[in-house]
């Protein structure tokens, strides 16, 4: 049987360890291509390149028999670039990861990993993000690998619902101390933010953006839960923003 086409991608670089390790796990499952960013695009969410050529360039990084790409724009870029210009055909599912660093909860609304998901599912092609509950640039993903495996060889036995993709979430734990999956909701919660203040030699204001993470959901069907509590966690995730539920009481303003 023909190997399903993979599109493999990233918002931390084509360099990043985390997308080392998914490229060698999709290895198993497909025939993989990667279009990746040129350097990390951590934070950039779904902005996309407008007023700037986009560049990209084929790399030979450290394994054989794989196309790779950087491409000089966002995870969103990466993903419209391959789809219309790099691939030799429609993928069969697009992986985006592993991400270094959660993107849980809130978070998922600032995501380049994720963005570059929902790219591909807004072109109708399964899409799943993965994340590493760990920021370091040497974290371990190696507990990781069974459970993506498992995960993306189910998305493409069963399929993935139109508009949503999956945003999967692992804790920094052992493979021996993950208790095992959970599909749960979003949990509520915020950034509380503020700004360090400094001033450079010429005299010149700058600022660092800092902050502490609020979690306000008590609720243990959340992503948040399921990490704490040594579970990895996948989110159904839609975007379609539109608050259906509340149309109707707008439908009741004097408009």
């Amino acid at each position: 049987m023909e190997k399903p086409l993979i599109l493999v991608t990233n918002d931390d670089g084509i360099t990043a360890p985390g997308l080392r390790m998914l490229i060698t796990i999709m290895k198993k499952i497909g025939d993989v291509v990667v279009v990746a960013p040129d350097s990390p695009q951590s934070g950039m969410g779904h902005a996309i390149t407008l007023d700037t050529a986009l560049f990209s360039k084929k790399m030979k990084i450290d394994l054989d028999g794989i196309d790779e790409y950087s491409c000089s724009g966002t995870p969103a870029d990466c993903v419209k670039l391959a789809l219309q210009e790099i691939l030799p055909k429609r993928p069969d599912i697009c992986v985006s990861g592993i991400n270094h660093g959660s993107n849980s909860s809130i978070n998922v609304i600032y995501s380049g990993t994720m963005s570059a998901a929902v790219e591909a599912g807004i072109e109708g092609i399964p899409a799943i993000g993965f994340s590493l509950c760990d920021y370091s640039w040497n974290a371990d993903f190696e507990q990781a690998h069974d459970f993506i495996h498992s995960i993306v060889t189910q998305a493409l036995a069963n399929g993935i619902p139109k508009g949503t993709v999956l945003n999967v979430n692992i804790p920094k734990l052992t493979k021996n101390e993950i208790k095992g999956i959970k599909v749960c909701r979003q949990a509520r919660a915020n950034w509380k933010e503020k700004f360090d203040k400094r001033t450079n030699p010429m005299g010149k204001d700058y600022y660092w953006l800092t902050g502490e993470f609020e979690l306000l959901d008590k609720g243990e069907d959340t992503d948040e839960w399921a990490l704490a509590n040594g579970h990895i966690s996948v989110v159904p995730t839609q975007f379609d923003l539109t608050a259906h539920h509340v149309i109707q009481e707008l439908n009741t303003w004097e408009l």
